[in-house]
């Protein structure tokens, strides 16, 4: 089992990342420890779907690039949360079926374009 991911953002983009994964996805955010809390970024919990929750920590990084391939990927409700990326107007690309078989799935980019999958329980 995994515990968190960590992904990363440029100082004072925080606000942002905030309005994506907790006004657009709907996840809590989580409170950072104090020391932790200093260097800035924020961490949100990841509803688990037939499982236990996990953690999305994002980090400011120095000289931030976003990862345009690599990228983490969430068990969800996938016809749910495209809906409401889309509604929030963000682009959703659906994969090709024959990729996966039986898994649904798609990817989007989080606000400092950050690559995520989302697929299907």
């Amino acid at each position: 089992m995994i515990h968190h991911v960590q992904i990363a953002c440029p100082a004072g983009a925080e606000d942002d990342e905030r309005a994506f994964y907790t006004g657009v996805l709907g996840w809590t955010e989580l409170p950072k420890p104090p020391l932790l809390a200093a260097r800035g970024g924020c961490w949100f919990q990841v509803p688990g779907v037939g499982g236990p929750d996990g953690e999305l920590h994002v980090g400011v990084e120095a000289d931030f690039r976003p990862a345009l391939k690599a990228h983490p990927a969430f068990v969800v409700d996938v016809d749910a949360v495209a809906a409401a990326i889309e509604a929030a107007g963000r682009s959703v690309a659906w994969a090709d079926p024959a990729e996966i078989p039986g898994r649904r799935r798609f990817h989007t980019f989080d606000p400092v374009g950050n690559r995520l999958e989302f697929l299907e329980g």
